[in-house]
């Protein structure tokens, strides 16, 4: 009975939810009766013993992974790696991962990161992790197979759009450590500046980079690359937007209560003067470096140049829980100064140039896409 009246009560608090479409009280119950029928079933009939706890905590998680793909629930491991990792070096393959109908999809691999270098790409989908399948579990359960000690190898095999077999990478686990800001000039006359993510200090390397190529009095013309940035804090983004601007909304954010809805504008003066501003984006830009590029594309400051970014408009809050775990719950959405959602959408660039191979690297002699920019300006 005990049980019984606990999962009664769980179950309330997750199904007074609109996204069930459940009309009544009654089709709530009969709802947790249907639930609970289930589990007895699980408990009495499966063939193999289940860890209720882990149940629990997988059906916690099915009903945030329902609402959307950034969603989820932590447990207290999983909460504390994933403040250890935030702290800029951490162990792994060096990708950020999401989940897409159910699959785990690449958002964007990490400059110099093992998984970047054998060739792992944005929007490839991990079907298999040292020959285990991956559909059907979480992605904290893929995480966790993707976890391991600095030095040991992974095999990865990846299904990617255009190519009809399965690709497999083996991948040495390794130390990762995220550099936002990398710098030089190109061709004596533009300032080339990578930005890889949106961290605490981004925004100060950016601007001391910028006063530094002004110094050189050569430089009239500049390409911010965005390309398989994930994004990172939304303040970071704002500021560096405002560096390119004069006036005129940033971005800005509608949650469900209107009282927290919010609007960012820009300061007057460009940390540029004017200068053309060129930025490349790919399907790895995602989140801060949409708005960035999404905020300077509508306001017709930046010529935006790649392919379209992956699409992530929305924000996500960690909560904490009273079990020391959290969950990771989308709060707000941002909206372009064109009123525009960049949610499941992106930002379309004003001149489409794809990758031209699997042999393709950001910044080398394969990167046709900043080979093109740089026949632009000069052109």
């Amino acid at each position: 009975m005990k049980k019984k009246f606990f999962l009664n009560f769980f179950l309330v608090l997750f199904l007074f939810n609109p996204t069930f479409s459940i009309s009544n009280e009654t089709d709530i119950y009969k709802k947790i009766d249907l639930f609970n029928e289930v589990l007895e079933k699980i408990n009495n009939e499966y063939v193999e013993d289940v860890n209720q706890s882990d149940a629990m905590d997988a059906a916690i998680n099915g009903v945030l992974q329902s609402l959307d793909p950034y969603s989820s629930y932590m447990s207290p491991e999983m909460l504390k790696e994933m403040q250890t990792e935030t702290k800029g070096e951490f162990g792994g393959l060096g990708i950020e991962v999401g989940m897409e109908a159910g699959v785990v999809k690449v958002i964007s691999p990490i400059d110099g990161s093992p998984a970047e270098e054998v060739g792992v790409k944005a929007g490839d989908y991990i079907v298999k992790i040292n020959g285990t399948q991956v559909q059907g579990k979480t992605l904290s359960e893929a995480v966790d197979l993707m976890r391991g000690p600095v030095g040991s190898e992974i095999e990865i095999t990846v299904r990617r759009i255009g190519t009809r077999k399965a690709l497999t990478f083996n991948i040495i686990r390794e130390i990762i450590e995220i550099k936002s800001v990398k710098s030089k000039v190109i061709e004596n006359n533009i300032g080339y500046i990578r930005l890889t993510s949106f961290n605490d200090n981004s925004s100060d390397q950016l601007g001391k980079i910028i006063k530094d190529f002004k110094s050189d009095k050569k430089i009239n013309k500049y390409i911010l690359d965005l390309r398989n940035n994930p994004g990172g804090l939304l303040n970071q983004a704002i500021r560096i937007t405002d560096f390119f601007l004069d006036n005129g909304e940033i971005v800005s954010t509608k949650s469900k209560q209107k009282s927290d809805n919010r609007k960012w504008f820009a300061k007057k003066g460009d940390i540029i003067d004017g200068d053309t501003l060129l930025v490349l984006i790919n399907y790895g830009s995602a989140s801060a470096s949409e708005i960035v590029a999404g905020a300077l594309k509508d306001h017709k400051r930046a010529i935006i140049l790649g392919e379209s970014s992956y699409g992530k408009g929305s924000v996500q809050s960690i909560i904490r829980l009273k079990n020391d775990g959290a969950i990771r719950l989308t709060v707000s959405k941002y909206y372009l100064p064109s009123g525009d959602s960049i949610s499941e959408v992106g930002v379309n660039p004003d001149i489409y140039v794809s990758e031209s191979s699997d042999e393709f690297r950001i910044d080398t002699n394969t990167d046709n896409q900043l080979e093109f920019a740089l026949k632009l300006l000069n052109g």
